[in-house]
């Protein structure tokens, strides 16, 4: 973080949702050994938030990687049994938060700074009547051109849809989150000082009965929603949401773009109305935004991961705010 950048007052804790460009990056070849490297170039931008006395606990989201694993579980197809979506959240939760939690358990020591770190698996509660399972618009996986769609449909029974700018895309089931079931135990963690990595791939999604017994949901929940949820739940003052862009534009990539520094939930909720941020890409980072500082937040920072310092200093970064 640059030295401008003002240590904050006082320990204040702040929910960091990681995105996808922090462990995989594009063009990249999605093995083990690269999404370890990819971690060791970012996740010192965690570090300095530690450093600078930041109580974080992180989240991950795991478009690319989940995407990858339907790929195996097809290409496994009458070789070993098929494993629902809720159970390959789970397997990546583990996997992701493991690498994580190893890379900064390293960087952490290297610094010389003595902070526990945890991966929690962790349930999160949907809807099960939820429209969203009707409407699947989730994007996992890597891009297909146009032409392979029709045979894509086709062969494997996905359902793609255009992900703009980057090509065709594989769409699944995404209720919205209610709640993180094991919250207490974060809380407990975060108290005692652990930086703690959970909700990956916006959590295990899960619905309860009548009885209110548990049961898993094929699905994968939003991450931006679910760390939303989470940063409510905990208390968090702050929201960082970090993206591959380092502020938000109006208009992006159009003649008349504009980028936005600072603004109110109430002027997001007017660009989200009017189309400006499409559903599939912006769209529920902002309205995740909109929704912690809605529901009491004092301000959201979206961002890319390796320009958060220079976001805390003022010079890039998209806040918003009550």
């Amino acid at each position: 973080m640059p030295a401008s950048s003002p240590p904050p007052e006082k320990t204040r804790r702040v929910v960091v949702a990681l995105g996808g460009n922090a462990i995989s990056r594009p063009g990249g070849d999605d093995s083990v050994g690269q999404d370890l490297a990819n971690l060791d170039r970012s996740l010192g931008r965690i570090v300095d938030l530690v450093e600078n006395g930041y109580q974080v606990i992180l989240t991950h989201g795991n478009g690319p990687q989940v995407g990858n694993q339907m790929i195996r579980v097809e290409l496994a197809r009458g070789q070993a049994p098929d494993l629902p979506l809720d159970l390959m959240v789970a397997d990546l939760q583990g996997g992701l938060g493991y690498m994580i939690e190893l890379v900064l358990r390293n960087k952490l020591r290297h610094r010389g700074l003595s902070v526990p770190v945890c991966a929690l698996l962790t349930l999160v509660e949907v809807d099960p009547d939820d429209p969203a399972m009707a409407e699947p618009s989730k994007f996992v996986g890597p891009a297909y051109p146009a032409e392979e769609v029709g045979q894509l449909e086709r062969d494997r029974g996905w359902l793609l849809k255009e992900d703009r700018g980057r090509g065709f895309r594989r769409v699944v089931a995404s209720p919205r989150p209610r709640s993180i079931v094991e919250v207490d135990l974060i809380e407990s963690l975060v108290e005692r000082g652990a930086l703690v990595i959970v909700t990956g791939g916006g959590g295990i999604p899960v619905a309860r009965n009548a009885e209110g017994f548990l049961r898993g949901v094929e699905a994968v929940i939003d991450k931006d929603f679910a760390s939303a949820v989470l940063a409510r739940e905990l208390g968090a003052e702050e929201l960082f949401i970090l993206t591959g862009v380092e502020r938000v534009a109006l208009a992006w990539g159009q003649p008349e773009q504009r980028w936005l520094d600072r603004i109110t939930a109430a002027e997001a909720r007017g660009y989200l109305a009017a189309g400006h941020f499409p559903a599939g890409s912006m769209g529920p980072k902002m309205e995740a935004a909109c929704q912690f500082v809605e529901n009491g937040g004092k301000r959201a920072l979206i961002t890319d991961i390796f320009t958060i310092g220079e976001a805390l200093a003022g010079s890039t970064g998209t806040w918003v705010v009550p």
